[in-house]
């Protein structure tokens, strides 16, 4: 696994995460600016072949 693939992974990780927690604190302007980063990095992923789990 290349170093680009594992940092997609871990940011989408730490994303995912910070997605979850801003969930479940109410804090709904973080959990949209989250949601997009999360699609951007998809994307990147996409674009570049790297496989993600759905």
């Amino acid at each position: 696994m290349g170093e680009f693939t594992t940092t997609i992974e871990s940011r989408l990780n730490q994303a995912y995460q910070g997605l979850r927690d801003a969930r479940s604190s109410g804090d709904d302007y973080l959990a949209d600016t989250l949601t997009a980063e999360i699609e951007d990095l998809r994307r990147l992923a996409d674009d570049h072949g790297v496989p993600l789990p759905r």
